[in-house]
């Protein structure tokens, strides 16, 4: 058995078509729409993953707003700036990377964002929206995992309400942005789900867990964690990893996954690969987020002046 390869970068192209089309359909309907990203320090990825979104707002034609403060900033200048942002009518969607400096509240940040706006769902109201099954925005990368599985089980000919009823699910990696979500995920679509983290691997008991999974979803953040002997024989891998790799040589910098690719090919019966896989795809997500973020405002604009209206009766 050899794995086959899902391409991230298609499924991506597919989805950016559809995002231009909201993006079109806005414009028509008079609704303004713009993306605001803010960075705290110097990070890799997360300068990384903030220049592929402002290239893809540019080729949709969506406005993009960088914000970049020092590492030095203190909290409570960085929620100076993101009500600022909550309060502009021109971004509807607000995206704090991470990671934040050592001194910086990241659960304070995240309780300032405007609920509206908040297109990674990290307020605690969107995220108990996503617990209970009724999301009002899903997790950027966590819904392209999905959608990656989901696109693919349609083009191998499989049921999806049948696969995801007979399968388990594990997830290695509980952050707030990836794993829970995605436990979330699995759960709303009748999977059975487990979840394991770094301590599994301490404690050498990842293999026991992982090698019972039809479907294995890897965020922990740990390049090259899993191997064919973590891999039950069939199973779907999907690498959510993005670890930039330096080579001591040239100084050139890739990026690998969580997952050894090469050595789980024979073993698996679908993989992700990195780069090409999850990123691309979760890329574009985000900007869809901030289209429905838009699309959310202007829908409650009307209640909202009607609200106003009815209090200011005599």
């Amino acid at each position: 058995m050899t794995a086959q390869l899902i391409d991230g970068r298609a499924r991506a192209e597919h989805l950016k078509a559809d995002v231009a089309r909201e993006v079109k359909q806005l414009t028509a309907d008079g609704i303004g729409c713009g993306l605001a990203t803010v960075i705290v320090g110097e990070d890799y990825r997360a300068a990384a993953y903030e220049g592929r979104l402002a290239r893809i707002a540019a080729e949709l034609g969506l406005p993009h707003r960088r914000l970049v403060l020092p590492a030095t900033t203190t909290q409570t200048d960085l929620l100076a700036q993101v009500r600022l942002l909550n309060d502009d009518p021109s971004v509807t969607g607000i995206l704090v990377l991470r990671p934040l400096p050592a001194h910086i509240s990241e659960a304070e940040v995240f309780r300032s964002l405007s609920p509206m706006k908040d297109i990674e769902a990290v307020h605690p109201e969107n995220a108990g929206l996503l617990a209970l099954g009724t999301p009002r925005y899903v997790p950027s990368t966590a819904a392209s995992v999905f959608h990656v599985l989901d696109e693919w089980l349609d083009s191998v000919g499989e049921d999806r309400p049948a696969f995801y009823h007979r399968s388990l699910v594990v997830v290695v990696g509980r952050s707030n942005n990836v794993g829970k979500p995605a436990v979330s995920l699995a759960y709303e679509r009748g999977a059975a789900v487990e979840s394991v983290d770094e301590w599994a691997s301490r404690t050498g008991r990842l293999g026991w867990h992982t090698r019972r999974a039809d479907v294995l979803i890897v965020a922990a953040g740990v390049p090259g964690l899993i191997r064919s002997e973590h891999v039950r024989a069939g199973a779907v891998v999907l690498d959510v990893g993005i670890n930039p790799m330096r080579d001591s040589n040239t100084g050139a910098v890739r990026m690998v996954g969580d997952v050894d690719t090469e050595d789980v090919l024979p073993r698996a019966r679908a993989v992700t690969p990195v780069p090409g896989g999850i990123g691309p795809v979760t890329d574009v997500w985000l900007l869809r987020n901030t289209v429905t973020a838009a699309r959310n405002a202007a829908q409650a604009q009307p209640s909202s002046v009607s609200a106003e209206k009815e209090w200011s009766r005599p």
